[in-house]
């Protein structure tokens, strides 16, 4: 049981490109913003979004089987 509901896959697909889309705008700013890893992590964040479960939640479950 899934504490966690999934995007279906055409929504994670235009998170992503929306994504790209912003980066690619925001870059001739950003190459002068004093806080552009601030917009760039927000920008991975929308990236790795595959559910509403957190982003760090998920990324830190899938590690777990690193070490065991």
């Amino acid at each position: 049981m899934s504490l966690y509901k999934e995007y279906p896959a055409h929504q994670v697909i235009l998170r992503r490109i929306f994504a790209v889309a912003a980066g690619i705008l925001a870059l001739p700013v950003m190459l002068f913003w004093k806080d552009r890893a601030r917009f760039y992590s927000y920008l991975h964040r929308v990236w790795s979004k595959t559910s509403d479960q957190p982003v760090w939640l998920a990324q830190a479950e899938a590690a777990s089987g690193d070490f065991y």
